[in-house]
């Protein structure tokens, strides 16, 4: 009686769905985490200003630049409005927290993430809008230039789609989240460090890890 041997094809697949399902969870992590360390501004020698979440959303970034370059534009934007839709529920859960009762003896507890989650849905608006308009812009110029590109110059693809991506996210999300909260010069170095310092980490941290996960993921074939 002959044996039937596992279909090698099916292995592929499953292969594929787990390292997409792996980088997508990632992906949307790493925006959400952005987002709740938006919270707290940074300032150096009173003129340079940031928000936390600026150390973590580069490689969010990075994140998107391997799903656009393994699995294209299309899927990394339904990649891109399921970490949207993933924000919005943050914001729906954590309000509802917020008007839930506490015991008294917990009320300084409580007042924190009171505090904290109060506040959180307007950096989550501007996030919101930055992110669509940076992070489906950057997908889909990385997705232009890997055609006019025929696939080579990955690091040329990932800072150049940078560049503009961060451009249309950095913009509308300091002005949304602090506007009217920080003074007009404080805004504006806010928008120009946040804006080179996420270019910075881009260079630096985010275009060696694509190269590095893109080449592992491609070795194996996704």
């Amino acid at each position: 009686m002959n044996q039937v041997t596992e279909n090698p094809l099916k292995n592929r697949e499953g292969d594929v769905l787990s390292s997409f399902v792996i980088v997508t969870v990632l992906f949307v992590l790493c925006y959400v985490i952005s987002n709740l360390m938006a919270v707290k501004v940074i300032g150096f020698w009173g003129l340079f200003y940031f928000d936390a979440g600026t150390v973590t959303f580069p490689i969010a970034y990075m994140l998107g630049d391997v799903l656009t370059e393994l699995w294209g534009y299309k899927l990394a934007k339904k990649t891109i409005l399921l970490a949207f839709f993933c924000n919005i529920l943050v914001v729906i859960t954590t309000k509802i927290g917020v008007w839930l009762p506490s015991p008294d003896y917990l009320d300084e507890t409580a007042q924190a993430y009171n505090t904290i989650f109060n506040y959180v849905p307007r950096i989550v608006l501007g996030s919101l809008v930055g992110f669509l308009l940076g992070e489906l812009s950057n997908a889909w110029l990385m997705d232009l230039f890997k055609k006019k590109t025929q696939g080579r110059f990955l690091w040329f693809r990932t800072i150049v789609s940078s560049v503009f991506g961060y451009l249309f996210d950095t913009i509308p999300f300091v002005l949304i989240a602090y506007a009217g909260i920080l003074t007009w010069r404080d805004l504006l170095l806010m928008v120009a460090f946040q804006y080179f310092m996420k270019l910075g980490i881009e260079v630096v941290l985010g275009t060696p890890l694509a190269y590095l996960v893109i080449g592992y993921l491609k070795k194996r074939a996704y």
